[in-house]
């Protein structure tokens, strides 16, 4: 099997024409008439991603984050990019993205997130256009039942298996494990209607307001971002690597389900650059 017929795979199930202007998805590196001997999946490519790749005799490495995302004017062993551009060239690896075209997609990286949750009856927080309702970013969904938002918080990093999440309202348990809030004035706070976007969504708040969300959930919040918080709406940062982590089950049952006879591996690479102590 070629190349070729893995990418234009790819391509019908994850639209690169819903990517958005500045992104950089899609076929990025390699020859599409080489031999397809299996994938990597992954959320982004590293010397150790490429080493895998290399180890396991594989031919692709599919990507959430592009390896190559702005203009590169040199490929040198002066940089990492250049050196792993480099390696995977003289391995006969290719490389593919599915970057923001997978935020965009209804079962992409906030279908999963919302399928983690339980959450239902979901649909896109700002659809692209009003024809294609489900194609756009973030999503919005609501809990089986009402819960206490300690209660809510504890599920979300159970489920997630996140290290920490930073709220615009700190729960905290008490010895006798009775939940309360630090702010007495919110104790009545229980958690139902949720929405999130996976990566950095500060830019989807005012949507999470309108559609009148009892908390949003995102990465790469900022300090005055938690501000707009106000009283109408709970703000949680998750992480940008730990909302997106998923992306690797997303591409692994996309390419088993049609390239059954070929390898597929999910990376073992399972940490972002940011590290909790």
């Amino acid at each position: 099997m070629k190349t070729r017929e893995v990418i234009e795979y790819l391509n019908y199930k994850f639209l690169p024409k819903y990517q958005e202007s500045y992104d950089n998805a899609g076929f990025l590196l390699g020859d599409l008439e080489s031999e397809y001997k299996g994938a990597l999946v992954t959320v982004d490519i590293t010397p150790n991603t490429v080493d895998e790749a290399i180890s396991n005799d594989l031919s692709l490495i599919v990507s959430h984050h592009p390896l190559i995302f702005t203009g590169m004017k040199r490929i040198t062993n002066a940089d990492e990019t250049g050196r792993m551009v480099t390696k995977l060239i003289k391995n006969n690896i290719s490389v593919y993205a599915a970057h923001t075209n997978l935020d965009n997609l209804d079962w992409g990286i906030n279908g999963i997130l919302a399928e983690k949750l339980n959450l239902l009856d979901c649909h896109i927080l700002r659809p692209i256009d009003t024809q294609t309702n489900n194609i756009g970013a973030g999503m919005i969904g609501h809990l089986p039942h009402p819960m206490p938002l300690m209660d809510f918080l504890t599920m979300v990093k159970e489920r997630l298996g996140l290290p920490v999440i930073r709220t615009s309202q700190l729960p905290n348990e008490e010895p006798n494990n009775s939940h309360t809030l630090l702010h007495p004035e919110t104790s009545h706070i229980s958690i139902q209607k949720v929405a999130i976007c996976g990566g950095s969504g500060s830019f989807l708040i005012s949507d999470a307001k309108r559609e009148g969300a009892d908390i949003y959930m995102t990465g790469d919040l900022k300090y005055h971002d938690f501000q707009r918080a106000e009283d109408n709406l709970i703000l949680a940062d998750i992480g940008h690597y730990e909302s997106e982590q998923f992306a690797k089950e997303i591409f692994y049952r996309v390419i088993l389900e049609k390239f059954r006879n070929f390898a597929c591996h999910i990376s073992e690479q399972t940490k972002s650059y940011i590290y909790y102590i």
